[in-house]
């Protein structure tokens, strides 16, 4: 995984990373924005994009926001039928309206 997007993200969803990403795969949940590690190619410029200095690379990233980061594309979400997986671009699936019991919880 390159980057994730940690705590500051909850509720605030600014999107600009969205925008900068050169390969579409920075993807809305309900509350959160979420990095797909196998899509993402550690380019860094969703990191300088985001006003609210959520984006972190993923060694220096918080444990538990790198594990649910993960867990948001392999585990199944509320209301849906499979896991996310790798769907290739957040472009063409849309916002998910779901989150991972982390940030549902909060």
């Amino acid at each position: 995984m390159a980057y994730v997007i940690g705590a500051s993200c909850v509720d605030i969803m600014d999107r600009s990373c969205m925008e900068e990403c050169p390969v579409d795969c920075i993807y809305e949940g309900e509350r959160k924005l979420y990095i797909n590690p196998v899509e993402c190619i550690d380019c860094g410029a969703c990191e300088v994009a985001c006003p609210e200095q959520a984006i972190t690379v993923d060694r220096k990233a918080d444990p538990e926001h790198r594990a649910d980061n993960r867990r948001f594309f392999e585990e199944v979400l509320p209301g849906r039928d499979a896991p996310l997986g790798t769907p290739g671009g957040a472009g063409a699936i849309g916002p998910l309206g779901a989150d991972t019991a982390l940030v549902g919880g909060r």
